[in-house]
């Protein structure tokens, strides 16, 4: 009796087994997933599925879209995914492939993690040419008008919800403020797996940026291109594809580096 209760309490548990299913198909995914599609995708009765994703949005493992109903990996996980990936090692990994791409695309090149509800710059690589420039590492960026932002926002890397409920500060004509716009951008990110901000900051700037993921398939951080919007997009205000595949390589290659299997 006593060994098979050993059995019985060293075995798998099915509940959390199906959580952890759930999770990884969030991981693993670059877009939110509705009920339906969880539910299909790993087997389960919607019930089931329902009754799981609830249990972990009430531990902040999972988020809803309250506009959607769709869910996505909830901000206490992704500090507990990212912890064993300390911001040094992120900045280490990315030190060459962010001097490439600052070399190829001959623009300013800076690297981002979320920090208190802010984008922290944690490696910055100057643009290759003669003109003056200032050191922004340890530099604070919004979220919601920063390309590294509204890519961290779009993956789940950086909470949308608190960011919602506050005031969204205007720093152009162009900055997105509204909820339902921001939304509508990061929808469009998380189908395009990059992001762009075109003199949403600042005036005459514009950037593009892509994430980075680490083990498991999250992401830990975006790296980001940015400089004169003359140069970052066309005469349409769009970025240059050209920039876009060079940003999304160094991306891709960084993300092997920190162990992305589906990089």
């Amino acid at each position: 009796m006593k060994s098979d209760y050993y059995r019985f309490m060293t075995g798998p548990v099915q509940s959390i087994e199906r959580a952890a299913a759930i999770l990884r198909l969030l991981a693993g995914g670059s877009r939110r997933l509705g009920l339906g599609e969880v539910a299909s995708s790993l087997g389960l009765a919607k019930g089931t599925a329902h009754g799981i994703l609830r249990t972990l949005q009430h531990v902040d493992f999972v988020e809803q879209d309250p506009a959607t109903g769709k869910y996505q990996l909830g901000a206490a996980l992704l500090h507990l995914g990212t912890s064993y990936l300390d911001v040094n090692e992120l900045r280490s990994r990315s030190l060459n492939w962010a001097d490439a791409l600052a070399g190829r695309s001959g623009e300013t090149v800076r690297l981002g993690t979320p920090l208190e509800g802010r984008v922290l710059v944690i490696h910055h690589v100057f643009r290759p040419d003669d003109t003056l420039q200032t050191l922004d590492v340890g530099a604070l960026l919004p979220l919601h008008a920063s390309s590294l932002g509204k890519v961290l926002l779009a993956f789940g890397t950086a909470p949308v919800v608190p960011l919602l409920e506050t005031e969204l500060e205007a720093y152009t004509r162009h900055t997105l403020v509204l909820p339902d716009d921001l939304n509508r951008a990061l929808d469009e990110i998380r189908d395009l797996g990059w992001g762009a901000e075109v003199q949403e900051m600042s005036m005459g700037e514009a950037g593009i940026a892509a994430p980075i993921r680490g083990q498991g398939g999250l992401v830990v951080g975006a790296i980001g291109v940015s400089g004169p919007v003359e140069r970052i997009c066309d005469t349409k205000g769009r970025p240059q594809p050209a920039l876009i595949t060079l940003l999304r390589e160094a991306a891709r290659a960084i993300s092997r580096d920190l162990g992305a299997a589906r990089w």
